[in-house]
């Protein structure tokens, strides 16, 4: 897995453009404003420039498995999250926890320490879209679960630097569209749906 999610530099070195609202915040930002569809478009372009290679989205139980790192509490640092360990909302904090800043805005990849496997922004910053059809239950007791054939939505993971911190919870599922851009403001764009790549074996 990417450690890090796609950033500005990196998407307009394939695409040669640049859709994100967060611009200012530079090249070393988080990618935003794409639809899952965008996001698969990009990684097509990546896969014909180095067919040795075949990148992807990840699965969203790939997804939570690397966003976990081997823990079982509601963030992979522990039973709080800060907003010095992430990017988040921080003015509404997660029960027990303390309150902290809300930045409004996008922060370079590599802006706080990464998990215990070397993941970087897993809670906060963008959304992270997935491969998966949203499904709205999975079987329990089922490994590696695998989202429906077809459906309506498609999943992110990780939460925002918008979201409140339950929103960015290691288990925290959210879903949308894929081909529409998420719209709340008035211009009709706004700043929340990124990427991270899965590189996979070759065919």
């Amino acid at each position: 897995m990417q450690t890090t999610e796609v950033t500005q530099r990196q998407w307009k070195a394939v695409m040669g453009n640049n859709p994100s609202g967060f611009k200012d915040c530079g090249e070393d930002c988080p990618v935003e404003t794409l639809s899952w569809e965008d996001a698969n478009t990009f990684i097509e372009r990546l896969n014909q420039e180095d067919p040795a290679k075949r990148y992807s989205l990840p699965t969203e139980a790939q997804w939570e498995y690397a966003a976990r790192a081997d823990t079982k509490t509601p963030f992979s640092f522990g039973s709080c999250l800060t907003t010095q360990q992430a990017n988040y909302n921080g003015k509404n904090p997660f029960p027990g926890c303390p309150k902290g800043e809300y930045r409004q805005k996008t922060t370079p990849v590599k802006s706080f320490k990464p998990n215990k496997w070397g993941l970087y922004d897993m809670h906060g910053n963008v959304y992270e879209w997935c491969q998966d059809w949203y499904k709205k239950d999975f079987s329990p007791g089922v490994n590696d679960p695998e989202g429906p054939a077809k459906g309506a939505d498609r999943v992110l993971r990780g939460g925002t630097w918008h979201c409140d911190p339950r929103n960015v919870r290691s288990s925290s599922r959210s879903w949308d569209n894929p081909t529409s851009r998420y719209r709340d403001d008035p211009d009709g764009r706004s700043y929340y749906f990124g990427l991270r790549l899965v590189l996979r074996p070759a065919q």
